[in-house]
């Protein structure tokens, strides 16, 4: 029974986390080139929220939503 948690131990150490132990050692080097990902993603998130800001001003334009008060039973 030993050896199976000792066998899962070493696949999440050696083979699972070695990545993030890469980067923990390039992170010394290049903090901006370890970050590569975290930047990638907050670009996309960022072209994203802007996609959507046009979108919902575009919809807006169009004068179509019924904003009155009564224009939804739950109000």
């Amino acid at each position: 029974m030993k050896d199976f948690f000792y066998g899962i131990q070493d696949l999440f150490v050696d083979y699972l986390f070695a990545p993030f132990d890469a980067l923990r050692a390039f992170e010394l080097e290049n903090w901006f080139g370890a970050n590569i990902m975290s930047w990638i993603f907050l670009l996309i998130g960022m072209v994203a929220f802007v996609y959507w800001m046009m979108q919902l001003a575009k919809y807006n334009a169009n004068n179509e939503e019924d904003k009155s008060v009564t224009a939804h039973s739950y109000l």
